[in-house]
């Protein structure tokens, strides 16, 4: 059987008037009836752009040359930023950013939900566009071609590593770091066999995670122990699975010492957490999100409220703060006990953590059976339609829905609405500033009986 022959791209730039925007931050035009999709391209522009992947229904291109600039036009931060997947969108203004995610959620509510909020809040904006991002995995990759060592994220729509040597995005106590661990890379034994470097940082220190593929040898362990100590950061190595993650420094006096922190000051609150652990991104935005989710949720002294996909407290925690007899449900048991031990660092009594298959119907738990007047709900991307069917069960008055995917938000506004709720107010916030990520919230009431 003969292969299928890979279509030849034109080598020369083409000219697009783009019309939108796709929802992954590409321009749109249109050539003899068929769709094309620029990468780097604003509505209302005039731009060459390469040809990089054709299909039958559409075209891939990557601008190289800007005619008619749009007004929402601006330079980017990053010398890499046509290349790199990290942002891909940081030829627009901070301004135009917003409205493209706010514009987002409307069309997802409208497509999905086939709703709208009966008010619509002002998105809340980063503190900081630029070295905002606390956690990341970097590439790790041996070019053999070029006997060097690159470190970063993908390129654009392919899976080729894009040659950093800083990243304006990332925290600068990584960002400003790359080159310095490049370098530190190439000259270890093992440069061909480390697979990524997992980065947190907390408010005070910072942690790099590197996934060694084999045993370092001791000289290899030492340059690591060096790095560390020469830029300030604690040092783990990951051999196998997460499980198997480990400090080498500062040297580990068990895993309970394998921690960073954040502050949450408004709540007078010390959060900890292990590098490995999901935590928020953006720390001036999460202080932001959870002060406006106690704000609806509006807790009373006394009240009991029901905190889904509770992590490790970052909004529980919070919640118990105001009074209320809190329950933080996670289905991920590592965060369960991360829970308890931030409610005991924090000296809380009024918070209780449980483990929970959050795919199924869990209305019959122990802990589920007297009901809560509140409920927060923060699910992963995936959503939690089939929670949504049956959260009339605890009776509460109002929810708070954080999401980070407008889609499935829009589709369990709709379940909610079906369920007896208003879909009271929602927004956007700017989690991910250069992002095409959208992460927002929405509040639901009860509807008069």
């Amino acid at each position: 059987m003969s292969k299928r022959r890979r279509k030849v791209l034109p080598k020369e730039p083409v000219h697009c008037e783009i019309e939108t925007l796709s929802h992954d931050g590409r321009g749109i035009a249109r050539a003899e009836g068929k769709t094309q999709f620029v990468d780097g391209a604003l509505p209302g522009e005039t731009v060459m752009a390469k040809m990089v992947g054709t299909r039958s229904r559409f075209d891939e291109l990557r601008t190289t040359e800007v005619l008619n600039a749009a007004p929402e036009r601006q330079q980017p931060p990053c010398d890499f930023a046509d290349l790199c997947g990290g942002c891909s969108l940081q030829h627009m203004s901070a301004d135009a950013q917003i409205r493209f995610k706010e514009n987002t959620l409307r069309e997802h509510f409208a497509h999905f939900g086939g709703i709208e909020p009966e008010h619509w809040v002002a998105p809340m904006r980063s503190p900081d566009s630029l070295g905002y991002r606390r956690k990341a995995r970097l590439g790790v990759r041996y070019v053999k071609a070029r006997e060097s060592v690159l470190v970063g994220f993908r390129e654009k729509r392919n899976s080729f590593l894009t040659d950093i040597d800083r990243c304006v995005v990332l925290d600068p106590r990584i960002g400003e770091r790359i080159q310095p661990l490049r370098e530190l890379l190439h000259g270890m034994v093992a440069f061909d066999r480390i697979a990524q470097v997992e980065v947190a940082c907390g408010d005070d220190l910072a942690a790099m995670v590197f996934r060694n593929m084999d045993e370092l040898v001791p000289e290899d362990r030492d340059k690591l122990i060096a790095f560390g100590q020469a830029h300030d950061l604690h040092i783990y190595l990951q051999p196998k699975g997460p499980d198997t993650v480990h400090r080498i420094w500062p040297e580990s006096r068990g895993r309970d010492d394998e921690r960073l922190t954040y502050r949450m000051d408004e709540f007078d609150l010390t959060m900890a957490f292990h590098p490995m652990d999901f935590t928020q991104v953006n720390a001036g935005i999460n202080r932001d999100m959870v002060h406006r989710a106690v704000e609806w949720l509006d807790v009373q002294p006394g009240e009991r409220v029901l905190d889904l996909f509770c992590g490790l407290g970052n909004f529980t925690l919070p919640l118990a703060r105001k009074g209320a007899q809190v329950v933080g449900v996670e289905g991920d048991e590592a965060m369960v006990v991360r829970g308890r031990e931030n409610a005991r660092l924090n000296q809380l009594s009024n918070v209780e953590f449980f483990g929970a298959d959050l795919h199924g119907d869990f209305t019959g738990q122990s802990w589920a059976k007297e009901g809560f007047d509140k409920i927060l709900i923060d699910p992963p991307r995936s959503g939690a339609e089939d929670i949504c069917k049956y959260l009339t069960a605890f009776g509460a008055n109002r929810i708070v829905y954080v999401s980070c995917n407008p889609a499935t938000l829009a589709r369990d506004a709709g379940v909610m609405v079906q369920n007896g709720y208003r879909l009271v107010q929602a927004g956007v916030m700017d989690m991910f500033p250069h992002t095409t990520h959208v992460e927002s919230i929405a509040l639901f009431e009860r509807k008069a009986r």
